[in-house]
């Protein structure tokens, strides 16, 4: 079948949603489908050929983040052209709620949609004051999918209907080997952390803190931070001898991220919520890394209550350096739970990921039709 994927966030900053999307593209691709993915990036990005440009993105305060997002008219009109000349089989659309390309996309076309919810919020007034303004766009999609227990239930509470539920998936075999990062983790210890240092809901400050609490006693251990941010604030925020031994990669690309989790003794993901699943627990757990993570539901959830990665409090700097520090004194617990995690990212390795994707699609395709069911609404006044 022709898919097209609808990405509502720039192409050109790297995140979970994007990643699904990406990697989703290229496994249906290994089981013979035909993609085309739309989304908002700059025209002077480098693309492959199935990645289709709508333009660039404007900054958005969106879920406690800033997401980068495409809307308008400029924008409809790329969707409504893309849409026209795609002759897809049916649209999978993520984050349809979001006011960007996927949302233009349910509103403009006619036929199969498929949708994925990633987000997972406890509450939100605007989604909430919002849902009658989306439910033209929403009650034309035919299949929906939430990515975890989390996501689901944000789409029930707030915007109504219910959704199968299909984890987020993991290239497994592209984390599993990776020479470690010249240097690392060396002749002591090192701690790693993946995500954006500046945005506040990644808990890099809780995860500052815990190492100047660790570094006191452990001259030779350092901490790997890999991601955008300003590497000099986070520095500010440590004692002088703690700050020292903070090293930041900035943005990383594929290659230098799968290095970089065979680069540490101890992952940490200190996140402070918002996070439906928690994709770099699983690219972790593929690269067999120890885990030390917040005990928020989604990862709980991931982790299979503390079997394959140690849990901490959420935002507790000082339970977070308490269980890192067990972790990195007890080698055979940090083999065990890699063992573990080993095990249990099996579940969300992207040929079984996709291939329940699939057969949703299959629910929702008109059986006995020509290809190319997905048209341009005749009365959109978009």
């Amino acid at each position: 079948m022709r898919v097209g994927l609808v990405c509502p966030y720039t192409w050109d900053v790297p995140g979970g949603v994007q990643q699904h999307i990406d990697d989703l593209a290229n496994a249906l691709m290994e089981l013979g489908h035909e993609v085309s993915v739309l989304a908002p990036c700059d025209s002077e990005t480098d693309l492959p050929p199935h990645i289709v440009s709508a333009g660039r993105a404007v900054p958005v305060p969106y879920n406690g983040s800033v997401a980068r997002l495409a809307f308008g008219l400029r924008a409809t009109a790329r969707v409504r052209r893309w849409i026209r000349e795609g002759a897809f089989d049916l649209l999978h659309v993520h984050e349809p709620a979001a006011p960007s390309l996927p949302l233009l996309a349910c509103w403009l076309a006619e036929g199969p949609i498929v949708a994925t919810f990633h987000t997972s919020i406890q509450r939100s007034r605007a989604l909430v004051v919002s849902a009658a303004v989306l439910s033209s766009a929403l009650e034309k999609i035919n299949g929906r999918i939430a990515v975890s227990e989390a996501a689901r239930t944000t789409l029930v509470e707030h915007l109504g209907g219910d959704a199968v539920l299909i984890p987020n998936g993991v290239a497994v075999s592209r984390y599993e080997k990776a020479d470690p990062l010249p240097g690392w983790p060396g002749s002591g210890q090192a701690i790693g952390f993946l995500g954006r240092m500046d945005e506040p809901r990644k808990g890099l400050p809780v995860l500052l803190e815990a190492f100047d609490i660790l570094a006191r006693d452990r001259p030779d251990l350092r901490l790997l931070l890999a991601g955008p941010g300003d590497a000099d604030e986070a520095r500010a925020a440590l004692a002088a001898e703690a700050a020292d031994r903070v090293v930041a990669l900035g943005r990383v690309d594929a290659e230098e991220k799968v290095r970089a989790y065979h680069s540490v003794n101890v992952f940490c993901a200190p996140n402070l919520g918002g996070e439906s699943f928690g994709i770099v627990l699983a690219e972790a757990m593929a690269a067999g890394a120890p885990i030390v993570a917040s005990d928020l539901p989604a990862f709980r959830h991931v982790l299979r209550d503390g079997e394959a990665g140690a849990l901490f409090a959420t935002g507790d700097p000082d339970d977070l350096a308490g269980v890192a520090a067990r972790l990195l004194d007890d080698p055979a617990c940090r083999a065990k739970l890699s063992a573990a995690a080993n095990a249990a990212v099996c579940a969300y390795d992207w040929h079984a990921v996709a291939a329940d994707v699939v057969r949703v699609y299959e629910t929702v395709l008109p059986h006995g039709t020509a290809r190319g069911g997905v048209t341009v609404g005749r009365t959109d006044t978009l």
